[in-house]
C-alpha cells in the first residue's frame, strides 16, 4: 500500500498552487493484486501466493507441509482423527497468510484423499466452519489439465509427442499430447490454452492434441501402502513398480508405443525433484538448479539403486531425501522406473512444479493480466 504523507509535512512555506505535485519518487507504484493457490493432497498441504509479472508470475509467499491426510484412508476408507486435525492445523496456517497478504482471488482444491474418503464431502464442512476457507474437490481431469498447464514452459520446441506425468500422494495423471500440427515456437502457447480444458485452443490456432489421459488410483502414499507387508525392501519395490505398470494397461500410448523422435516425458512431483537433487548431489535444495533439468534414465537408475543400497534406516539419514519424503521416497521411485520402462526415450525433464502453478496461471489467464508471450 503506497506511503501517506502526513498533511502539512514537507509543505513548501510557499501557497500551493494547483499546478504543485508531489515528488514522483514519493510516489509508490501500485503492485498487482496478489492470487493463491492452495493444493491439498493426500500427503501434502501447499500454497503459493503470487502477483503477475509479464507474462509469468512472482511468488509472495508460500506454504509447505506434509500433513498425511490420506494415512490409513487404504485400509479404512475414511480420513482419520487425527489425520484431520494436522491437516486443520496447516490449513489455519494457510488462512493467516490469505488474510495478511489481502487475497481476494484464490482457488483452493483437494484432491485424491478427499475424492476417495467417504467423509470427505463432510471434511470440507468442517474446514470451511473452522478456517473459513471454501475448498474444492476437482475431478481428476481438472487435476490433469492443472499439471499439464504448470510444465508448458519446459516443453521443447522440438517435441512431437509429449508425455506429462504428475506423481501425487494419492493418484498418479498421465496426459498424451501430440503437437505435430502446432508449430514449434506455439508448442508452450498451445498447452497453456488448456486450463480451460483439453479441447480449448486460441481462436484460429493450431491447436494440441490430447490423444489419451488417465488417473491412476496410485500415488506414493497409497502405492506404499498396498505393499507395507512385505518385509524386503528390494522385493516390495520391485512389486510395487510392476504392480503400478499394471495399471497402464488401458492407457492407449502404453499399448501403441510411438516412435523415440521427438518425444518427451516431463515428470512433476516431489519424488522426481527429489531424485534430480539427489542426482546433482544437492547438500540444501536448489529449485534453480533442478526445474528444468534433464535427466537420462541411466542416470535416475543410478540413484535409484543407491537408494535401495541405503536400505530404509540409510535413507532415514540421508539428507538428500529428507525426513518429509523418506517413508514415500521407493514407492515413488518405484512408479517413476515403471514409466521410464514403459516408453521409448532415455531422458526425462524434471519440473519442480505442479498444481499450484496450474492454478495460478489459469485465473490470472481468464482475468487477462498476463502478457501475451
Amino acid at each position: 500500500m503506497a506511503s501517506r504523507r502526513r498533511k502539512g509535512a514537507g509543505a513548501n512555506p510557499k501557497a500551493v498552487t494547483p499546478e504543485t505535485v508531489e515528488s514522483p519518487a514519493l510516489i509508490l507504484p501500485k503492485c498487482p493484486r496478489p492470487y493463491a493457490a492452495l493444493d491439498l493432497g493426500t500427503n501434502s498441504c501447499r500454497m503459493l501466493i503470487a502477483q503477475p509479472q509479464g507474462n509469468q508470475f512472482r511468488v509472495v509467499d508460500s506454504f509447505s507441509r506434509s500433513v498425511q491426510l490420506g494415512a490409513g484412508l487404504e485400509h479404512s476408507g475414511r480420513l482419520s482423527r487425527s489425520s484431520i486435525y494436522r491437516t486443520l492445523q496447516a490449513l489455519r496456517v494457510c488462512q493467516q497468510k490469505l488474510k495478511r497478504h489481502d487475497v481476494k482471488k484464490m482457488k483452493l482444491v483437494a484432491t485424491e484423499a478427499c475424492r476417495r474418503a467417504s467423509n470427505g464431502r463432510e471434511f470440507m464442512n468442517r474446514v470451511r466452519r473452522e478456517t473459513g476457507l471454501v475448498l474444492e474437490i476437482i475431478r481428476p481431469q481438472e487435476e490433469a489439465q492443472l499439471a499439464v498447464v504448470s510444465c508448458a514452459p519446459l516443453v521443447n520446441a522440438q517435441t512431437n509427442q509429449l508425455l506429462v506425468v504428475d506423481i501425487g500422494g494419492g493418484s498418479t495423471e498421465l496426459i498424451w499430447l501430440d503437437l505435430t500440427e502446432v508449430p514449434g515456437p506455439e508448442r508452450a502457447r498451445a498447452i497453456m490454452c488448456m486450463h480451460g480444458g483439453f479441447h480449448c485452443r486460441n481462436k484460429g490456432q493450431p491447436a494440441a492434441k490430447v490423444v489419451d489421459w488417465i488417473s491412476v488410483p496410485l500415488g506414493v502414499a497409497t502405492l506404499r501402502d498396498q505393499y507395507h507387508d512385505v518385509e524386503d525392501d528390494s522385493a516390495r519395490f520391485a512389486l510395487m513398480s510392476w504392480y503400478f505398470e499394471e495399471n497402464l494397461a488401458e492407457f492407449a500410448p502404453y499399448k501403441n508405443i510411438p516412435s523415440r523422435d521427438g518425444f518427451q516425458i516431463i515428470g512433476t512431483s516431489g519424488t522426481v525433484t527429489t531424485v534430480a537433487a539427489s542426482h546433482l548431489g544437492l547438500k540444501r535444495y536448489d529449485r534453480s538448479k533442478v526445474d528444468g533439468l534433464t535427466m537420462t534414465s541411466d542416470e535416475i537408475d543410478t540413484v535409484i539403486r543407491s537408494y535401495l543400497a541405503l536400505g530404509p534406516e540409510g535413507r532415514r539419514r540421508d539428507p538428500r531425501i529428507g525426513l518429509d519424503r523418506q517413508a514415500l521416497i521407493m514407492s515413488g521411485a518405484a512408479i517413476l522406473q515403471a514409466l521410464l520402462r514403459c516408453w521409448p526415450t532415455d531422458q526425462l525433464s524434471v519440473a519442480d512444479r505442479g498444481l499450484r502453478e496450474g492454478m495460478l496461471y489459469a485465473q490470472m489467464a481468464a482475468d487477462g493480466v498476463l502478457d501475451e508471450g
